[in-house]
């Protein structure tokens, strides 16, 4: 009889307090940080306050028929459609198979769970899109700026934040979750799996179950641990030691000069810091004594779709990852420039992306060789601009009758999503490629293929109402002289 021990190993409470805990790190603590420190009102919190706990509780709600501070028209939450026939069927990606990169989208509501009085659907403060791959042992995560404009599929453009509101709010399948999904898949360019949520209310508690946390401050900031008073700390160069009162309020400031960008970068730092005080030997024996509380803890704080044998698998996985192996990233200033657009009458601050650049950091962050491995690989710009799926628009701007119908099919023949073939209006010199989303994929193989002159023939026209992401406006240089057969 074969007595040889198996091949497997035995599950033990400390692996799977390992696991949990290292999952957590990842796809849990981002948004805790931010969500409960930007909106909590029920009681006195950590830093000083972000909005004001006098005004009414649902800040796109207002009882004077005026807008909000954010710009968000008045709506009653009595007349909320109960559905949208536009809205689209969400289909995700194919659950994960263990072996290939995993996405979770970390979601941190504009109001805690726990906060009954709340009515109507919620938006989100924080989206971090986080991303393990089991092949290369690496991991990153990426925070996204609530007021990015976006195309939210199913309901045209809006920001960012509101595409789990219109998920709730209209039922679509999947509820805000899976349309908050869809969206950043969308926008980024990466498959979205799974969504997590955690309850505001336990990170405090969670930071102090662990033993508190080392943080290093690379830049003197004052901190208010229990809201306006005289409690203000001011945290020097150099490292501290953070209970959860004080890591809350270190990563609720905003009043810093870099803002919510500065605040992302803190919120990334503190998700470290515990993962380093999880993950040292020297604080197991602390941690498996303590293991019961945590484990309630992170039961009655977490929300999400990764089944029980997804989280240990995640978990195991996450421990295991060196730390220079995580790879950070904030859509920060550099990448967006701040515009004003009008919604329903009201004038809204927005956040509008710079897709190129946006797309720079995220081959940084999802990719084992950085950005010179571009999510969309191929051989050639043809190959990249088929995998961006680009819609294009195609005009004839010439008197050659037909050019655009032929110009269409070609590039139809070449795998490119042409929506329209048309005359055009206007009758250029020379052939005009008009870029309206950002799609740098596209418009480098039209270069390539229309030989533009790309200070005149390029043009950047933010539009998103414009029937395609894409126009070309044919001129007399195409119909003289083209590869169409």
């Amino acid at each position: 009889m074969n007595t040889s021990p198996k091949n497997t190993k035995k599950i033990t409470p400390r692996w799977i307090l390992l696991s949990v805990l290292s999952l957590i790190l990842f796809f849990g603590l981002t948004f805790v940080v931010n969500g409960l420190v930007t909106t909590w009102c029920l009681s006195p919190l950590p830093g000083k306050a972000l909005n004001d706990c006098n005004a009414v509780s649902d800040p796109q709600f207002t009882q004077d028929g005026q807008a909000t501070p954010e710009g968000t028209p008045e709506i009653n939450i009595a007349d909320l459609p109960t559905q949208a026939p536009s809205a689209p069927q969400v289909e995700l990606p194919p659950a994960w198979d263990g072996a290939s990169r995993v996405s979770v989208l970390i979601l941190g509501l504009d109001y805690d769970d726990d906060m009954v009085e709340r009515q109507g659907p919620s938006r989100t403060d924080t989206m971090i899109l986080l991303t393990i791959d089991p092949q290369s042992r690496t991991a990153g995560m990426l925070s996204i700026p609530r007021d990015l404009w976006v195309n939210i599929p199913g309901f045209g453009y809006g920001r960012i934040n509101t595409a789990y509101y219109n998920g709730d709010a209209y039922k679509v399948p999947g509820g805000g979750p899976a349309l908050a999904m869809k969206t950043v898949e969308q926008v980024i360019g990466v498959p979205v799996q799974y969504y997590a949520q955690v309850k505001f209310s336990a990170f405090v508690n969670l930071v102090d179950a662990i033993g508190k946390i080392e943080v290093f401050v690379d830049k003197k900031i004052f901190i208010d641990p229990r809201g306006p008073g005289n409690d203000e700390i001011m945290l020097s160069y150099g490292p501290h030691i953070l209970g959860g009162v004080e890591a809350l309020a270190y990563a609720r400031q905003r009043y810093t000069d870099g803002g919510d960008v500065d605040r992302a970068l803190r919120q990334q730092k503190v998700i470290m810091a515990i993962r380093e005080k999880v993950l040292d030997p020297a604080n197991l024996p602390y941690l498996l004594a303590n293991a019961p509380d945590i484990y309630a803890l992170l039961q009655q704080g977490m929300n999400t779709n990764l089944t029980f044998d997804d989280v240990m698998k995640l978990g195991m996985l996450a421990k295991d990852i060196p730390v220079e192996n995580i790879k950070r990233g904030v859509i920060d200033y550099s990448m967006v420039t701040q515009n004003t657009v009008t919604v329903n009458g009201q004038s809204q601050q927005i956040f509008k992306p710079m897709p190129d650049k946006i797309r720079v950091l995220r081959d940084e962050i999802f990719t084992s060789a950085g950005a010179i491995s571009p999510l969309a690989q191929g051989a050639d710009a043809l190959d990249l601009a088929r995998q961006e799926g680009a819609t294009i628009a195609v005009y004839n701007g010439t008197y050659t009758q037909g050019l655009a119908v032929r110009t269409s099919e070609f590039l139809k023949s070449q795998g490119l999503n042409v929506t329209i073939a048309d005359s055009a209006t206007t009758f250029p010199a020379a052939t005009l490629v008009i870029d309206h989303r950002g799609r740098p994929y596209a418009l480098k193989y039209f270069r390539e293929l229309f030989k533009l002159n790309g200070a005149i023939q390029v043009q950047s026209e933010y539009q998103p109402d414009a029937p395609a992401d894409i126009e070309i406006i044919l001129g007399p240089d195409w119909a003289a002289s083209n590869p169409m057969p």
